[in-house]
Parts: C-alpha cells; structure tokens; sequence
C-alpha cells in the first residue's frame, strides 16, 4: 500500500497533515470547545468537511457520465458535537445546486450523494442530515 499523509505534531495541539501524492499541507487545531485556540480546522471538522466533499466529488464523477453539471453548487456544513464519550453527533449539510435538474436525476443525486464513501463510512449514530436545494424552488431532504 502506498502512504496516503504524513503527520507531525507541531505542540500547543497544532498538527501538520502532507498529503504524500500532492504535497498539499493541512494545519488542524484542537477546537476552542476542547483547549484549543480553534486557529484552523479541527479533526472533527475535517471529518464534517470530507463528508460534504465526498458528497459533490462522488457526483462530479456520475456528472461525467450524465451530463449533469454542478459548477457553482456551494454547500453549508454544520457540525454538532456530543460528550460521554466526546463525539460528532449530528453532520447537518445543505447543498445549493447551481442548475436544475429532472425529478429522476433529483432522486439519482440524491441516491449518489447519501452513498458516497464517506458518509458510508461514518458511524450509524451519526445523524447525516442532508438537504437539497434546487433553483427551482424544489427542495429533499437525505
């Protein structure tokens, strides 16, 4: 298997993520809720954030073979934390498409979006509050 990141602790809960393929660097931060100073992302965040990027990424791919195009959706992604034991209860994401689409390509995306990688990969208590929005006016919910 090939090393997908390296990761180095920088002290005062700062870590240092390189991505081995691109070199591209992340920073994290403990949250402000748990010691930290909440200077950059922080683990859970990251989890939240890949959730909503697995998200359009998995429909990216499906686009290409679809003809759909996703250019200017922007997501929103709020996290909820729970204690005993600390833990991401809740990934509340809305998504704001850019384009219309059929009702049969809503429900594909739908689909698509509620099984890419991540979110499968998340634990069942997580709730994964998912909503869609269309220009049309149209809205679903995950």
């Amino acid at each position: 298997m090939a090393l997908t990141a390296t990761l180095r602790y920088n002290g005062n809960l700062e870590c240092e993520l390189i991505h081995q393929r691109s070199g591209a660097q992340i920073i994290t931060d403990a949250p402000v809720d748990n010691k930290g100073r909440g200077s950059a992302f922080s683990p859970t965040d990251l989890v939240t954030a890949a959730a909503a990027s697995c998200i359009i990424t998995t429909l990216g791919i499906a686009a290409q073979s679809r003809g759909w195009i996703f250019d200017g959706t922007e997501m929103e992604i709020v996290k909820t934390m729970a204690n005993d034991p600390r833990r991401i209860a809740a990934i509340d994401i809305d998504i704001r498409f850019s384009q219309n689409f059929s009702d049969d390509d809503k429900n594909a995306i739908k689909r698509i979006a509620m099984n890419c990688p991540v979110m499968l990969s998340l634990h069942p208590d997580v709730k994964k509050n998912v909503r869609f929005y269309f220009p049309d006016g149209s809205e679903m919910n995950g």
